[in-house]
């Protein structure tokens, strides 16, 4: 098959997609990586992998499958980075659902539900290898099961999570550690740091795990 991945230039997903790209090969696939819907090429599969783009019907048209992979139980959870807001929920079983795209977001059929499973003290890097590696496989197992693998309906009353922004990371400094520890979790020590505000200036906090 010919297979397309998407995804933005500058996503934690790139290196994972390489190792797709490299599994699929393997298997007699013809896999092309690209960082813009433009570059998008007709073929059997697209893959949408940590793409912020808006996908129009021009482009899904051109390939016979349009996939996306979603940290949620759609249709619960649609929308903007549900991984985070689910840790910031306190959840450590994140359900995962690889379904087809559609011009409306996130509300095509879904081919694959399963659940990754976290400790409760991965920093973002953890959990974003442990998710990385969960798209992976579901990718894969999508592909090797292309033949016989059936969609179904979404069910269910759909939710939405907005967008976060840099802002969102503010601690509040009248709350323990402890109870701000989750989203700690989900900062990116340089792209969205933690921080906090007090006596009218603003500092920043990184947060990193220490080696035993």
């Amino acid at each position: 098959m010919k297979i397309t991945i998407l995804t933005n230039q500058n996503s934690w997903m790139n290196k994972y997609n390489l190792i797709l790209k490299s599994s699929l090969e393997k298997l007699g696939h013809t896999v092309n990586l690209i960082h813009t819907k433009k570059d998008i090429a007709s073929g059997d599969v697209a893959f949408f992998l940590s793409c912020f783009e808006i996908i129009t019907q021009e482009y899904l048209s051109l390939n016979k499958h349009n996939i996306v992979v979603h940290a949620s139980d759609l249709p619960q959870g649609k929308g903007w980075s549900p991984m985070t807001w689910q840790i910031l929920e306190g959840k450590n079983d994140i359900p995962i659902t690889l379904f087809e795209a559609t011009e409306a977001v996130d509300a095509g059929d879904y081919y694959i539900k399963e659940v990754l499973h976290l400790e409760g003290t991965e920093l973002i890097a953890e959990w974003q290898e442990k998710l990385g590696q969960k798209i992976i496989e579901m990718c894969f197992k999508f592909i090797s099961d292309y033949i016989n693998i059936k969609s179904n309906p979404q069910v269910g009353i759909s939710t939405f999570y907005p967008r976060r922004k840099p802002v969102d990371s503010e601690l509040d400094i009248n709350k323990t550690i402890k109870e701000q520890f989750n989203l700690l979790r989900t900062v990116d020590n340089e792209k969205y740091p933690a921080f906090f505000v007090i006596n009218n200036k603003k500092y920043s906090l990184k947060i990193e795990a220490m080696q035993e």
